[in-house]
């Protein structure tokens, strides 16, 4: 039976994770979950699986939850939950809390050479190099959980490097796909929350919107497949079936096909290298209809440009595009910015940046800091 940890445990890819642990008790255990403030939910999932140890990111909210679950061990903050992710008894932990403070807590398990599903490709995208040497080094797994990514470890599964030409990674293109620029202009939150086929955490239905997510998955395949940022193109596929294509040296394509479900690659990746059984409903090639693609616009969603030109820089440059879009994606949800300044100030933030050499974790919090510093000063009130 594998003991399984989540971080993010009350969150979309948390939850859709418990749904598969749940029909599959004689395989999986939970043993730890974390969360960063929805105490109710959690409560209930404690109630539910009757894990070891939680973890709590809000210390207020820890001592609330202490007092009402009886567990034995409820952790808090930074640094409870990212010893909740080297819990011993821990066998396979999933990375699911989003954004940067998914970070600390990945490289807390890497460290203690556990098998870790990453959904968190922020980790990634901040300390790349930092995040694969330490999986060499700890003799840990990483197994990815995003559908595309999840799709392309499939699709090269005993597959030669040298026969690969190059990955596709799909984008549905978000809500706004057919806007002109003009009309992106007066995009509202709950527009760009509205996505047509996945459901998803605020954060990553935003970046969707922008095709910022797109972009930070493609520093991610950089990062966990090797492939130079010209071998990893992006293609739009509205109807959301096929998650990513591998380009062999003689034309030839293999693609990843399902249905839009979290559970499916969630599932793939807990069970490695078996397959589960019936995770999601089966995807019928006679009721698919047409599969459409298209090349991205990057004039009009030129974040997708960004992530590019920060992977090409290298070094802090991707910590540095992270920050500065987490701070403008929440400053677009709470109304305070408008849908098209969003990779307006990225790209400010990114130009007034020099990139440097990536030697430590420190150097990352040092770039993050000074993003987030930086995009205050630009849009101070």
């Amino acid at each position: 039976m594998k003991q399984v940890t989540i971080l993010g445990s009350t969150g979309s890819i948390g939850r859709a994770a418990l749904e598969v642990i749940q029909r599959y008790p004689e395989r999986f255990r939970v043993v730890g979950l974390a969360s960063c403030r929805n105490i109710e939910l959690l409560q209930r999932q404690i109630e539910r699986f009757r894990p070891l140890a939680v973890a709590v990111a809000d210390p207020g909210r820890a001592e609330v939850l202490k007092a009402a679950s009886g567990i034995r061990e409820v952790l808090s903050g930074p640094d409870g939950v990212s010893a909740l992710a080297a819990l011993p008894e821990a066998d396979f932990v999933l990375s699911a809390i989003s954004g940067s403070a998914g970070l600390l807590p990945t490289l807390s398990a890497i460290r203690e050479g556990k098998t870790v599903g990453l959904a968190n490709k922020e980790s990634l995208v901040m300390a790349g190099p930092l995040i694969i040497s330490s999986v060499a080094e700890h003799g840990a797994g990483l197994i990815p959980v995003d559908s595309e990514h999840s799709a392309l470890f499939q699709c090269m599964h005993g597959r030669d490097r040298k026969e690969i030409r190059r990955l596709l990674l799909t984008a549905s293109g978000g809500p706004f796909l057919g806007r002109s620029a003009e009309e992106l202009r007066d995009v509202r939150p709950e527009e760009a929350l509205n996505h047509p086929t996945w459901r998803m955490g605020r954060k990553v239905t935003i970046d969707s919107a922008t095709l910022m997510n797109k972009g930070l998955e493609v520093i991610e395949a950089h990062y966990l497949f090797g492939f130079e940022p010209e071998r990893i193109d992006v293609v739009i596929h509205p109807q959301s079936i096929v998650h990513s294509l591998v380009e062999f040296v003689d034309g030839a394509f293999l693609a990843h096909l399902s249905h839009p479900d979290m559970k499916a690659p969630i599932a793939y990746a807990l069970s490695y290298p078996e397959r589960l059984e019936g995770v999601i409903r089966p995807c019928s090639i006679e009721e698919l209809g047409a599969l459409t693609f298209r090349r991205p616009d990057l004039e009009r969603f030129p974040c997708l440009r960004y992530a590019y030109e920060a992977l090409k820089a290298g070094g802090t440059a991707t910590a540095v595009l992270n920050a500065a879009n987490e701070m403008a994606v929440e400053r677009f949800v709470q109304g305070r910015m408008t849908f098209t300044q969003i990779p307006v100030i990225i790209g400010r933030i990114l130009d007034a940046h020099d990139a440097q050499p990536l030697k430590d974790l420190e150097t990352v919090l040092q770039a993050d800091s000074w993003a987030r510093e930086k995009f205050r000063e630009m849009v101070a009130e």
